[in-house]
């Protein structure tokens, strides 16, 4: 049975999801400084350079190789700008399950694009990978993270409390950490077959194996 996925680009009407590249180092590393990436996730802060080439040469391809998951630069299509990333992480081969994050830019926000990289990826998951189920999982406190897992049809299943740890501005301007809930959401393939008016805006995408 396979327990990699492949390397492969996934394309809409708007975005290219490839492989991280040495060229995203600069765009990547100013998103992961953003206030509201740091606030929600565990990236390190600030995010330097140095970790950038780390992500991108080392810790992102052996999420791959390594069975875990994927991770993805999610691009525009026609300026190859980075607008964010999209991945899979904590997979189970044997039930065909898997957990998807997502960041975008600052700049790239209010444009719909985390939800037309997570819809893209579910349709290669869940058509091409034969994949089962697909889940989020949303700090409670981050509404925009909510709001993009609601357009992409995904039903929230409940509530994991006290489970995660969220970072808040300190008075001193440092970064303070915080317990929160964890609001559980899951797609599985009948979900997407039904459709929303979201989902018929960000219907089409095309997947292409690079080896």
């Amino acid at each position: 049975m396979t327990t990699t996925f492949p390397d492969v680009s996934i394309s809409t009407d708007r975005l290219v999801l490839r492989p991280f590249e040495e060229a995203d180092i600069p765009a990547y590393t100013e998103m992961m400084n953003d206030e509201q990436i740091t606030a929600w996730t565990t990236a390190p802060h600030p995010y330097t350079t140095a970790h950038a080439e780390s992500w991108v040469h080392a810790l992102a391809p052996a999420e791959r190789t390594g069975g875990g998951g994927i991770a993805l630069a999610v691009t525009e299509f026609l300026t190859q700008r980075l607008v964010g990333a999209v991945g899979l992480r904590n997979t189970d081969w044997r039930t065909r399950a898997t957990e998807a994050t997502y960041v975008t830019a600052p700049w790239a926000r209010g444009e719909g694009y985390a939800t037309e990289s997570l819809l893209a990826t579910a349709k290669w998951l869940f058509h091409d990978q034969g994949f089962e189920r697909l889940e989020l999982r949303t700090a409670a406190g981050n509404t925009a993270s909510q709001q993009v897992a609601q357009k992409t049809g995904a039903i929230s299943e409940g509530v994991l409390r006290s489970a995660w740890i969220a970072r808040t501005r300190t008075d001193d301007g440092g970064w303070a950490g915080t317990r929160t809930d964890l609001i559980v959401w899951s797609l599985l393939p009948e979900d997407l077959e039904g459709g929303t008016d979201d989902m018929a805006e960000f219907g089409y995408a095309s997947f292409t194996e690079l080896n």
